[in-house]
């Protein structure tokens, strides 16, 4: 082990002295490679930055699983024997229906590794009455303890307290721009359900509640800023003419990427209808997939353009040096040695470039950072260095590869006499 330490020393001070004498030349590839490293840094931590302020501008408003009971279809008789049948069908309307054994299916998923948080709610359409003011919602009742972890709504909140009660719920801030309220206004709240016979009877309307605005939250997207009211529980299900029933489930998973196969597996297991946010958001999945594609390519390009420029200088530094190779060789050194001494220079090469390029990337990254629109923020981690530099090593080694081998195949004696 030391006698190995001690060639690779000798060879690594040989490489150094072979770059000392082509100053010029091994200034111009490092700079080369330096660039190369920074562009390569700088687009990948560019393109996760995007990407990570897309899916938390997506995710950050909705379950990553949703579970709902399966479409309700029409039962068709089946033909009579020698019998032709032609049937024209209309797909049945879906009502508004409870989830069978919620419960129970709460209860198991709670139980499921690959889960980490369920929220079963109940969710329905309505309107929000003030004045002559009438606005079309989505009245969602939810447990907010549950609900908390599947959208964290304290971090949306923007004004008032994050409290649902029998008389408390939350809007989004364009439904209270639109009817003109602010914490502590009340409002009108009507589901639209017709009643059952017993209230209408008695000359009661229990799908309209008077209640209190408690909180107002902002989500950033619009649409859901101007529909959706949160109310507890309960309340949502007596204005929903649903006693005791919640219409979905949401669910949140560790792997965002493998929520679909997820999906699939919990759409098995309690027989209601699965969707993840891969198959509700198809075009966000699309885009993210062809700016990765992009970025691939840029870091491919660059990573080739960087190999032929450090493989075109050792070549010229063989050429230029073919007489000292000869007397090395005469000198007793064998193939492998010189072999070893262009891979160093190669990987001296990459390394030193990478170096710089990581200072120099992270030079771009803050000034994007400060003096950029602000939009989102550019993350770059120790990893995405560390691994870029071991990249532009070892395509310093792999680009000095047949530079070295030429060199390793000189004959002493011809080139010796090379002038």
């Amino acid at each position: 082990m030391t006698a190995f330490f001690g060639r690779f020393w000798i060879d690594a001070n040989i490489a150094i002295s072979f770059l000392r004498e082509g100053r010029i030349q091994s200034l111009m590839i490092t700079l080369g490679v330096a660039i190369g490293v920074a562009v390569i840094i700088f687009i990948t931590a560019l393109i996760q930055g995007l990407q990570t302020n897309l899916i938390d501008s997506t995710l950050g408003s909705q379950a990553h699983i949703r579970l709902v009971s399966p479409d309700e279809v029409n039962l068709i008789a089946p033909p009579v024997d020698d019998t032709l049948q032609l049937i024209q069908e209309d797909k049945r309307p879906q009502r508004l229906r409870s989830i069978n054994n919620w419960q129970q299916i709460t209860d198991t998923l709670d139980q499921l590794p690959l889960l980490t948080a369920v929220s079963p709610n109940v969710s329905g359409p309505g309107f929000v009455r003030r004045g002559e003011a009438l606005e079309s919602v989505i009245l969602v009742g939810t447990d907010l303890e549950r609900y908390q972890k599947i959208i964290p709504l304290s971090e949306y909140l923007i004004s008032g307290e994050l409290r649902v009660s029998a008389d408390n719920v939350l809007i989004g801030s364009e439904l209270a721009k639109n009817l003109g309220v602010e914490v502590g206004s009340k409002l009108r709240l009507d589901s639209g359900q017709d009643d059952d016979d017993n209230s209408r009877d008695n000359n009661l309307n229990n799908n309209s509640a008077v209640v209190n605005i408690a909180g107002i939250f902002e989500l950033g997207v619009r649409e859901l800023d101007a529909r959706y009211v949160y109310l507890d529980l309960k309340q949502a299900q007596s204005l929903l003419n649903l006693p005791g029933g919640i219409t979905v489930i949401d669910l949140t998973v560790e792997d965002i990427f493998e929520a679909e196969e997820i999906a699939a597996q919990v759409g098995r297991l309690t027989s209601l209808q699965a969707e993840s946010w891969i198959k509700t958001n198809a075009q966000l999945l699309s885009g993210l997939t062809a700016q990765s594609l992009s970025s691939n390519m840029i870091v491919g390009f660059v990573a080739i353009s960087v190999a032929f420029g450090i493989a075109s200088v050792l070549s010229v530094s063989v050429v230029q040096r073919t007489r000292e190779i000869g007397i090395l060789r005469a000198m007793g050194a064998t193939r492998q040695q010189i072999l070893r001494i262009f891979l160093i220079q190669g990987a001296v090469f990459g390394l030193l470039g990478s170096i710089i390029g990581s200072g120099v990337s992270y030079v771009l990254v803050w000034s994007f950072n400060t003096f950029g629109p602000n939009i989102f923020t550019i993350p770059i981690s120790i990893n995405l260095i560390l691994v870029t530099m071991s990249l532009a090593t070892l395509t310093g080694i792999i680009a000095a590869a047949i530079p070295a081998r030429r060199a390793a195949a000189l004959d002493p004696v011809v080139a010796i006499r090379y002038v």
